[in-house]
């Protein structure tokens, strides 16, 4: 059973290219994080193939791919980002972005046939590319008398969450990251130690 805080998602960007008939179809594939991310390169592809006769994509963001969407780009409704959505699904990947960029090449390929087309293409970019498991992180901040400093390092030194800053003086702080599954482990042994003050994000 898949945790509540871990996803499937890429490493790093692919690429996949493929011909149906006499059309060339384009495949990308990359990890992306927000919607603003998900335009830059969706126009750098439009800069890039401006002579293409559509740019059809699909993508999924949020840990369980809360919000997702797919987009035909002239194409027949449902022939091209359904089908491109539908192998993100299948492949249980989020955080990423799929664009199909296609030259028609004067034979008409039908419904099923730019559904198989669009669909082969989008797999082919995903089977270019690594695929990795990634956990959701809850943050904390801590703050400390420089009294309990080996109370704290001991909890961090078994627990190993990732420290992202840290500094010691007559009060120490340290933020520390850790998988929100066991974060609420973390944070109960944090609060037994005297002085200390926590906020979790």
């Amino acid at each position: 059973m898949e945790a509540d805080d871990s996803y499937r998602t890429v490493a790093g960007a692919s690429e996949a290219s493929m011909r149906e008939r006499s059309s060339r179809f384009l495949a990308f594939l990359w990890p992306v994080s927000t919607e603003e991310e998900i335009r830059e390169r969706l126009d750098g592809l439009r800069k890039r193939y401006y002579d293409a006769t559509h740019h059809c994509y699909a993508w999924r963001l949020g840990p369980k791919g809360e919000r997702e969407r797919a987009n035909d780009d002239g194409e027949p409704s449902g022939t091209a980002g359904r089908p491109i959505l539908g192998q993100l699904l299948s492949n249980g990947l989020t955080e990423c972005l799929l664009v199909v960029v296609r030259y028609f090449g004067g034979t008409k390929l039908g419904v099923p046939g730019l559904i198989a087309a669009y669909r082969e293409a989008a797999a082919l970019s995903i089977a270019e590319a690594e695929i990795v498991e990634r956990t959701v992180d809850a943050r904390m901040q801590v703050t400390f008398s420089y009294l309990v400093l080996n109370d704290v390092m001991r909890i961090v030194k078994e627990m190993q969450p990732e420290v992202e800053e840290q500094s010691f003086d007559n009060l120490c702080r340290m933020t520390l990251r850790i998988r929100r599954s066991r974060a609420e482990e973390l944070a109960g042994r944090l609060d037994k130690v005297e002085s200390l003050m926590r906020e979790t994000e």
